[in-house]
């Protein structure tokens, strides 16, 4: 399943991921720090939703309440969410 995000408080303005199941692949983001957005996907290739969560979840970036590795984590929520409907 290929999922489309729309990012909120970041640089970024876009992720795009694949689930198959639960595992999380193919993660591209629109925008944002181009070294850590090649980074977070390479780390996160094969790990499942709730890892993806456990390690990023809740990270800000500055003074923003959010961070592009923390709304990864959403976006692996929300597509897992729309897989199982």
């Amino acid at each position: 399943m290929t999922y489309t995000y729309q990012t909120h408080g970041t640089c970024s303005s876009k992720i795009e991921l694949e689930l198959d199941g639960n595992i999380v692949k193919n993660v591209k983001f629109t925008g944002g720090c181009p070294g850590n957005l090649q980074a977070i996907p390479k780390l996160v290739e094969g790990l499942t939703v709730e890892q993806v969560e456990e390690k990023l979840s809740g990270i800000h970036c500055g003074m923003k309440s959010t961070s592009c590795g923390d709304q990864l984590a959403r976006a692996c929520r929300e597509a897992y969410e729309a897989s199982q409907r």
